[in-house]
């Protein structure tokens, strides 16, 4: 039978997340599989309405630990509403960020406390993990430039200053190196049909694992 795949996209501000994320959609849709294509925060109706207070407004507007607690809020959400009964029907579930992202912007950028962090992912994920985790990795002034350049409403973690950009892409770093079986780190400093052609190659040996 059939099994469900989850994969999550992590990296900092400007590395291609979303876009690589639909080409592997598409790319998986065209073989026939089921794919949910999602991001976070957000993701179901209810976690939207968080990533509203999350992404807008001054960089200060919430304490690390509040962020943590509004991430989890709509992560919650998030896996009861979509990503655990997508999985349950066997599609693959492409997530534009994770539990990673609290990790890495809320604890290793923003300085809230690992025990808080850890706590809240065993209370409010139970066993709900991504099956393989793309660290999409790029210098930090190359991806704020190029998200500063897509313009928008949505800055306010891009408006945190590059000192904090650098510890949050030293946390994912550091993720990867702890978790090698999960995570992959990606030079994100390609082009993007050289990353889709990269991406690709990791992905299919999981997704044969569940076919």
């Amino acid at each position: 039978m059939t099994q469900g795949l989850f994969i999550s996209f992590e990296g900092g501000e400007g590395a291609g997340k979303s876009t690589q994320v639909r080409r592997l959609s598409q790319r998986l849709s065209a073989l026939g599989r089921e794919v949910v294509a999602t991001r976070e925060p957000g993701g179901s109706p209810g976690a939207e309405l968080i990533r509203d207070l999350l992404v807008n407004g001054p960089a200060e507007r919430w304490s690390p630990v509040t962020e943590t607690l509004l991430m989890y809020a709509s992560r919650r959400d998030h896996v009861e509403r979509v990503i655990v009964p997508a999985l349950e029907r066997g599609a693959v579930v492409l997530s534009d960020r994770f539990h990673d992202s609290t990790r890495a912007y809320q604890g290793a950028g923003g300085g809230a406390a690992a025990e808080l962090i850890a706590a809240l992912e065993t209370h409010c994920l139970g066993k709900v993990r991504p099956d393989l985790t793309l660290i999409m990795d790029l210098p930090v002034s190359v991806g704020l430039a190029r998200a500063m350049g897509r313009g928008g409403a949505e800055a306010r973690f891009e408006s945190k200053g590059e000192a904090f950009h650098e510890k949050l892409r030293q946390g994912f770093a550091d993720i990867a190196a702890a978790e090698p079986e999960r995570c992959r780190l990606i030079n994100a400093n390609q082009t993007p049909d050289e990353l889709e052609a990269l991406i690709w190659d990791l992905v299919q040996p999981a997704l044969a694992a569940v076919s």
